[in-house]
């Protein structure tokens, strides 16, 4: 029972996006790091290694370990693809888009004070953290029930002017949902028998940027600190249908409804580390990130519904005729603060001359410390949602390098734990990748491909009293790599 009534808690927030819930808080606190090609090689634990611009967003010490400046981009051609079983049902959707994954700049400077601080070095860029470009198709057949006993139920006992402007009501405007005189409504579709459809099209990352300040104590203690300014992009467009397929539902033939979103906000983060390197061929990092503060969030949203149903002409006659109704709802709007979880991440690499290094790294978050906030609205039942709902996850990242002359082979495994508690869901995402390395004097190519998977429940609506099976989703995505470098002497 508790578990599905956690699951109720997570359905019930995708009924409506016209304020914030348990799943969006998730969603812009995950973090999946993306950066340089060298680091996603090798699965991302760059965090003891350094000497990559990468680290000023895991491990600042590790820029700590550059001798010389550089400037580096990343160009990525990123795709997903999702396969979706419903009721019985297989649909597939997918995206590819071309982004950036990085950009940066380092500037060394060599010390020569006699203290023991041998070089110090500022960076600025940015590193991807998360990618949300996707597309997702959902498709089956359900002779049980209907989103709009959803709608029904949830407009029971309200007037038509109390009811909300961006679902409720734009369908009963498109007659989707009728009250009685007691304030109790049905619907055209009372007994289940439709094709249910959505798609649900979501663009847009987040892209930290930064300034990092780092240091190199005699070679052995390497320390930075780095300065985040996650900025959020996320545009989501999701289209729910049901179809009459049989022809055996009286007088109603589909009905849609679509929904635009967009959410921005700024944040900031203060990231600290330190690598020690006791022995030549060891290297043991450390480092601690704040929670993230996003001042500046924002969402904008607008629904559209529209149905075709089979309507009386007028009021005169008992002529019945199809008829198409469509309603736009006002722009919605809202401004709100959120705070994402701290980070504590480990790591230690064993490095072998100037042929190769194996790496790995451990990072810790609890996503049930997400907390909503704002000036006007208190978020006190969302955020226990959020405690209820999710828990801490424990990361790992693992990877190799090896060096034949001018060439550097890589490959790197991730394994991301599950955010959910009481296992109510899956969510766990691991990565494969692999790359090569081109370096001569003044400039370095790396090339890198990333394999990742994760399986996911999505339920299209869920209440006490009406129930749906989940729709289980299978996430593949693949990223094509490319770092450019330069090096400044």
């Amino acid at each position: 029972m508790k578990k599905y009534n956690i699951i109720l808690v997570i359905v019930l927030m995708s009924l409506t996006s016209m304020a914030q819930y348990a799943d969006d808080a998730l969603r812009f606190s995950q973090i999946y790091y993306q950066g340089t090609a060298r680091s996603m090689a090798i699965g991302g634990s760059f965090g003891a290694l350094g000497a990559d611009f990468s680290t000023a967003s895991t491990n600042p010490a590790g820029m700590g370990l550059f001798r010389k400046g550089e400037f580096i981009i990343t160009p990525e051609v990123f795709s997903r693809n999702v396969s979706s079983v419903y009721n019985g049902s297989l649909a597939d959707g997918s995206r590819a888009v071309f982004d950036l994954s990085n950009i940066g700049y380092v500037m060394v400077k060599e010390l020569g004070n006699g203290n023991g601080w041998r070089f110090f070095q500022f960076g600025m860029g940015m590193n991807r953290l998360n990618n949300f470009n996707s597309s997702i198709f959902m498709q089956g057949d359900n002779i049980v029930n209907s989103k709009l006993d959803v709608y029904a139920e949830l407009a029971d006992g309200q007037t038509v002017d109390q009811l909300d402007d961006f679902e409720l009501y734009p369908a009963w405007q498109t007659y989707l949902i009728n009250p009685d005189e007691n304030n109790y409504y049905y619907t055209p579709v009372p007994y289940g028998g439709v094709r249910q459809q959505q798609r649900v099209t979501t663009r847009g990352s987040t892209n930290e940027w930064l300034l990092s300040f780092s240091g190199n104590y005699n070679d052995k203690l390497f320390v930075g600190a780095t300065v985040g300014l996650p900025y959020i992009r996320y545009f989501r467009e999701s289209t729910y249908s049901e179809f009459d397929i049989a022809d055996t539902i009286p007088y109603f033939d589909n009905w849609s409804t679509t929904e635009n979103l967009t959410t921005t906000g700024w944040g900031i983060n203060l990231k600290i580390g330190a690598i020690v390197k006791p022995l030549e061929w060891l290297r043991i990092g450390a480092s601690f990130h704040t929670p993230t503060y996003y001042w500046s969030m924002s969402d904008n949203w607008i629904t559209n519904t529209t149905s075709f149903l089979q309507l009386y002409e007028n009021d005169s006659t008992d002529d019945l005729v199809w008829t198409h109704s469509a309603y736009t709802s006002p722009d919605g709007n809202f401004d709100y603060h959120l705070s994402t979880p701290l980070r504590a991440i480990g790591s230690a690499a064993f490095v072998i001359g100037i042929h190769g290094f194996i790496s790995a790294e451990y990072e810790y978050a609890n996503y049930s410390t997400a907390k909503f906030s704002a000036r006007d609205y208190s978020y006190s039942d969302v955020n226990q949602d959020i405690k209820s709902v999710f828990k801490s996850t424990h990361n790992f990242r693992a990877g190799t390098e090896w060096r034949f002359v001018e060439f550097s082979f890589r490959a790197g495994y991730a394994l991301y734990g599950s955010p959910y508690a009481h296992n109510i869901n899956d969510g766990k995402r691991q990565m494969y990748s692999g790359g090569i390395g081109y370096q001569k004097r003044n400039y370095a190519i790396d090339f890198t491909y990333v394999y990742s998977r994760m399986d996911e429940d999505y339920y299209m609506y869920t209440t006490e009293n009406i129930t749906t099976n989940p729709v289980q989703n299978k996430f593949v995505t693949q990223s094509f790599v490319l770092s450019l470098k330069y090096f400044i002497n």
